[in-house]
């Protein structure tokens, strides 16, 4: 993919002038409708995986439109990255898709956020439920060898339109599959412990359907080996839109699971700050 941005169009870039400026770093076009992109990392931001931060850019009228976005590199990493959708008249990401290399972004650096290892209880499995760019929270936490030393076996379910819209999410899980650093860390079977189900809701493809579905009708379960979902060994993380999140909670409590929260963990957590349409 390319921006819609001619050679012509790109001038010699400007010393930093945005408040909480950070520098753009690198773009990644997956599909028309979303992209990643990496930014430089303030020096004393700190940050624990799964969080986000607000982000954005300046508007017409000068003052800043600013977005939540999770953070979706893993806490150790010395550059920051987004994964975004593309809204044709969104306020920010209008713009934001026409970034490159060496533009500059607005970046509060005050993570904050519910997808995070401290909001569970300790447990055997845990369960990445996301639909669409929910997925960056847990593209952090996937790529946190802290995830792995508190759980035996990762399970990312994700979900989207279209085979292309996984295509940022599995060729994150299979690079970290081929890890060597992981490897080297949790053994040959590191490939095992992290289980990777993505599925579509348009478009045919091998595993198809809904995550409730999926999960309700134990069918994620009999693919992967797994057993259902049990309060003693499962633990779950949900990011996505409203009525997702709603939908996902009522299938997660009926396997007798209570959702928790940073100041009183339980066996899952949601993030309720991605609720709204207009980005």
């Amino acid at each position: 993919m390319t921006l819609d941005l001619s050679v012509a169009d790109v001038a010699v870039k400007p010393a930093k002038t945005l408040p909480d400026a950070q520098t753009v770093t690198s773009v990644q076009h997956w599909s028309d409708t979303l992209f990643s992109f990496r930014v430089t990392r303030p020096a004393s931001l700190r940050f624990r995986s799964g969080e986000f931060v607000m982000i954005g850019l300046p508007g017409d009228n000068g003052k800043p439109i600013l977005r939540a976005y999770s953070i979706a590199s893993p806490n150790w990493d010395d550059e920051l990255e987004f994964y975004s959708i593309k809204v044709p008249d969104g306020p920010l990401t209008s713009k934001l898709q026409l970034i490159e290399p060496g533009d500059e972004i607005i970046l509060r650096p005050k993570p904050v956020g519910t997808l995070v290892l401290d909001a569970l209880l300790p447990g055997k499995r845990m369960w990445f439920l996301a639909t669409g760019t929910g997925l960056a929270p847990f593209a952090s936490l996937m790529r946190d060898p802290e995830t792995y030393e508190r759980y035996e076996q990762v399970i990312m379910m994700h979900t989207c339109r279209t085979a292309e819209e996984l295509t940022y999410g599995r060729e994150l899980v299979e690079n970290l599959k081929h890890d060597p650093l992981l490897g080297e860390i949790y053994g040959e079977d590191f490939a095992n412990r992290l289980l990777y189900y993505p599925t579509t809701t348009r478009e045919e493809s091998p595993f198809m359907g809904r995550i409730t579905d999926n999960l309700t009708s134990g069918k994620v379960f009999e693919d992967l080996g797994l057993p259902p979902m049990d309060i003693a060994n499962d633990r779950a993380m949900v990011c996505g839109s409203l009525a997702f999140n709603v939908d996902v909670k009522a299938v997660l409590e009926g396997f007798g699971l209570t959702e928790g929260a940073n100041s009183d963990p339980k066996e899952f957590v949601v993030e309720k700050a991605f609720v709204g349409d207009g980005v």
